[in-house]
C-alpha cells in the first residue's frame, strides 16, 4: 500500500488552512493566556503550537535536507506569539512546495534516519514517514483546538471535507 503524491497535496493546503484559523483563533487571547499551563502535554496553546513547528522542521529537514532551527523536543523555538506565528506560516508555505514535487517513486524508496530522542536508527517508507508528519500536526493542532475550546475560542470547521476550496470545488 502507498499513498500518492495528489492525498499529500491536499493535505498541505489543509495544513495551511487549519493553521491560520488555530493562530487567528490564539491571537484572540493575550499573550498571558496563550502560555497558561493548562494541563495539556506541551502545557499551554503557545508551547503547543512552538512543538508543531519543531516537529515540521525536524521533519523537513529529514526529508528535504534543509537545516531548520529548533532547540530540540518540548522547547520552545519562539517566545514571541507574532514570530512563532510567521515562521509556522513560512513552514506551512515550505510543506506546500514540497508537496507540489513529491513522486510515486521518491515516496515509495526507503527513508533511514537515527532519531535524536533515543539514539536508535529507524527505517520506513518515505510515504509512511509524510503521512506521519501530516497525522502528529492534526493530532496536536486537536490538542490546540480543545485548549481554545476551554479558553473560550471556538476555531471554527476543522473537517477536510470543511476546507474552503473543497466547499466551492462542490
Amino acid at each position: 500500500m502507498q499513498i500518492g503524491p495528489q492525498v499529500f497535496r491536499r493535505m498541505a493546503a489543509y495544513n495551511v488552512w487549519m493553521t491560520e484559523k488555530a493562530y487567528a483563533a490564539a491571537g484572540k487571547l493575550s499573550d498571558a493566556e496563550r502560555k497558561e499551563d493548562r494541563g495539556a502535554f506541551f502545557k499551554s496553546i503557545h508551547s503547543t503550537l512552538n512543538h508543531l513547528l519543531f516537529a515540521d522542521r525536524v521533519w523537513m529537514g529529514r526529508f528535504t535536507g534543509k537545516a531548520y532551527e529548533h532547540k530540540g523536543m518540548g522547547v520552545d523555538i519562539y517566545d514571541d506569539f507574532d514570530e512563532l506565528k510567521a515562521a509556522h506560516l513560512a513552514m506551512c508555505g515550505d510543506i506546500s512546495v514540497f508537496s507540489k514535487g513529491l513522486t510515486e517513486d521518491w515516496l515509495a524508496e526507503t527513508m533511514k534516519w537515527v532519531r535524536t530522542t533515543d539514539g536508535l536508527a529507524r527505517e520506513h517508507p518515505r510515504w509512511f514517514l509524510v503521512l506521519h508528519m501530516f497525522n502528529h500536526q492534526t493530532h496536536h493542532r486537536g490538542q490546540v483546538s480543545t485548549l481554545l475550546t476551554q479558553a473560550g475560542i471556538d476555531i471554527g470547521v476543522t473537517d477536510l471535507p470543511g476546507m474552503p476550496d473543497l466547499i466551492a470545488e462542490a
